[in-house]
């Protein structure tokens, strides 16, 4: 093996290793599976993951939505006839491609 490569493995793992996690926000995403407030990406700082919050009434998703959160819960619970679903992940991007089969 060619030996400037080994010396770079170690600094390319470094980077892998400390590239910081994206997610997707949107602070208002409809039913109709568009963002209509707030779509970019955020990066995650210390304690935080990607968070999707869906909002179901009658089992139909209503909106949903998604940011960066510090210390992300798992938890659903219902409120005034409505379900809100907390759902939290840690790879980039996962609280979108996660929405998706919401929408289905």
């Amino acid at each position: 093996m060619d030996k400037h490569f080994l010396l770079l493995l170690p600094v390319v793992c470094c980077i892998v290793a400390v590239t910081p996690l994206r997610c997707i926000t949107c602070h208002l995403r409809t039913q109709t599976d568009r963002c209509r407030r707030g779509f970019g990406v955020c990066v995650a700082e210390k304690h935080e993951t990607c968070m999707i919050l869906k909002i179901f009434q009658d089992n139909i998703l209503q909106l949903s939505y998604m940011v960066c959160q510090r210390f992300c819960r798992e938890l659903t619970y219902k409120l005034n006839d409505r379900t809100y679903v907390h759902t939290c992940c840690n790879y980039n991007y996962c609280n979108f491609k996660n929405l998706k089969y919401f929408f289905s």
